[in-house]
């Protein structure tokens, strides 16, 4: 049988569509061709539609290895990928590649035109007959001023200069905004130079560091106090640090009303999730939200059960019309039934006629993308208990059947069954997967936990709490620590973890809304007493505000 749609229209949705394997040779034309496409400034949403339908139809792409690591999987797995250094061993690669019938996609940070080698090689291709596109990247002249809140025109001036840092001496004096590209080599020497062209040592003068991205960094002064005003914020102009945008002019003076980016209330926040990537997809999308940057790390693996002869006694009991209901306690459960299902051929259609629990919304979002709409989820307490509350009583006039299936974890409690019991009902409960304890992060991960290189940990479950205390140590005192409900604050207390955040219900988004509560309280509060804003892991001993 054919798997749901709804399954289909998630992974596509997750990556550009590419031709199938056995068809890319065959729909190509003679002579490919070769696409000049603009990254944009770091911000990976800022990623432009045609750009990534482009990376998922290249045969090869030609990138610098950053690039291709923050974009690499929207890449077909069947594409050539290039360093592009190689175009200096080759500068006619690209031309060769299209010339053999290939997509090539030359991908460059920022945009193609703009301060970049791609008008050279795009005349090239020109020269060599080849079919070229430009795809414009969101340049850093104006995304990067943008994201630090300062507009580049106003009703009184809408001039605009872009220069680079090595033409500054070249430029003067004028009205409008200046922005100028590579400032992150000699800022003080770059406002020496300006004011000797002639701008008043008064004018509004910002950097921004690493700009679109969680590291970002800005410094607003006056052309006059570049020097003394980066050394009050910590900025070490000596270590090693990303590209940085000026911008000078009267438009900086906005800057303090309309920052929106950095002042998100967990800005640049490290924040450790005891999940797999899999399970972590809203968590981290809603820490990304609130600018924080999530990092997964796995405490439990998942295990099919030793004996898989319970699974498929259950399966056929389903197919056949064994069970009134079946009741899902976990995501887990979902995918490990769901599993099972496409084992044997079967989709959601097998499920008619079965009255479907959820334990949560989580675990119905699961179902939903199985295919299955449930019947019944708690609305209050989502928990095994709290769907024991909604669960109804056996009627032997209004139910046909009295069994219920329990497809859980090998170390599942027994409160769902024994109330169910009490409600009439006869429970099945079959082990559908083990739970064991992950392996140990990697040694980098393990040191940030202990050493306070992690700004929040949440905690979604008491076993989480031992689970990463046993595989990778104990979190630092500065580490902020987020727990789901009183059963977790209670364990954390007893590893002598100091609970900073509880959500006020059960729900991992509730918990990551208030973790952002938490970040915005300490942000107001050091704003109020005049004191720079710093995430709690720049507040353990020894550790500075450095610009990377």
């Amino acid at each position: 049988m054919n798997p749901p749609v709804t399954d289909g229209a998630a992974r596509a949705a997750d990556k550009p569509a590419v031709k199938p394997a056995g068809t890319r040779a065959a729909d190509k034309p003679a002579v490919g061709r070769v696409a000049f496409v603009g990254a944009g400034p770091g911000d990976e949403g800022l990623l432009t539609v045609r750009a990534a339908a482009l990376l998922g139809e290249a045969d090869l792409v030609v990138a610098d290895p950053e690039l291709m690591a923050q974009l690499g999987r929207l890449v077909s797995p069947e594409a050539e990928v290039a360093d592009a250094d190689a175009l200096a061993q080759d500068p006619r690669l690209a031309v060769k590649a299209a010339k053999a019938g290939q997509h090539v996609v030359r991908l460059v940070r920022g945009d193609p035109f703009l301060f970049g080698h791609a008008a050279a090689e795009a005349a090239a291709c020109a020269k060599a007959r080849v079919p070229f596109e430009i795809v414009p990247g969101v340049p850093p002249a104006t995304a990067v001023p943008a994201y630090a809140g300062i507009p580049l025109t106003s009703d009184a001036s809408s001039d605009v200069r872009i220069i680079h840092a090595s033409e500054v001496s070249r430029v003067q004096a004028g009205p409008g905004s200046l922005v100028i590209l590579g400032a992150e080599t000699g800022p003080a020497d770059i406002a020496k130079m300006l004011v000797a062209a002639g701008w008043a040592d008064t004018t509004p003068f910002a950097l921004t560091w690493d700009g679109t991205t969680t590291d970002q960094h800005t410094v607003v002064c006056t052309l006059g106090t570049v020097t003394a005003d980066l050394k009050a914020a910590g900025v070490s102009l000596l270590t090693a640090h990303g590209p940085a945008v000026a911008v000078v002019g009267e438009g900086v003076g906005a800057q303090s009303e309309l920052s929106w980016f950095e002042t998100k209330p967990l800005f640049g926040w490290r924040v450790l999730v005891p999940r797999t990537k899999e399970q972590a997809g809203e968590v981290t999308s809603r820490l990304q939200a609130w600018g924080a940057v999530p990092e997964q790390v796995p405490t439990i693996a998942v295990e099919p059960p030793r004996t898989p002869q319970q699974m498929d006694r259950a399966v056929k009991g389903l197919v056949t019309g064994r069970y009134q209901w079946i009741a899902f306690t976990s995501v887990n459960a979902v995918r490990a039934v769901r599993e099972k299902f496409e084992e044997y051929g079967l989709d959601a259609r097998a499920f008619a006629g079965i009255k479907v629990a959820a334990v949560g919304e989580h675990t119905a979002a699961a179902l939903r993308e199985f295919g299955i709409m449930p019947d019944l989820v708690p609305d209050r307490k989502q928990s095994a208990e709290g769907l024991a509350d909604v669960w109804p009583a056996y009627d032997d006039v209004l139910d046909p059947i009295n069994r219920v299936l329990l497809p859980r974890a090998d170390i599942a409690t027994e409160t769902l069954l024994a109330r169910l019991t009490s409600l009439g009902w006869e429970a099945e409960d079959v082990t559908a997967y083990r739970t064991v304890r992950a392996a140990p992060p990697p040694a980098p991960i393990r040191e940030a936990i202990k050493g306070g290189g992690f700004d929040a940990v949440l905690f979604t479950s008491s076993s989480t709490v031992r689970n990463l205390i046993g595989i990778a140590g104990k979190p630092h005192a500065v580490t902020a620590i987020a727990v789901i409900g009183p059963e977790t604050a209670k364990t954390a207390a007893e590893f002598g973890l100091r609970v900073d955040v509880m959500a006020p219900r059960p729900s991992v988004t509730a918990l990551v809304d208030a973790l952002a509560d938490y970040g915005a309280g300490l942000r107001d509060a050091a704003v109020a007493a005049g004191e720079p804003v710093r995430r709690p892991s720049e507040r353990r001993r020894g550790a500075r505000r450095r610009i990377r």
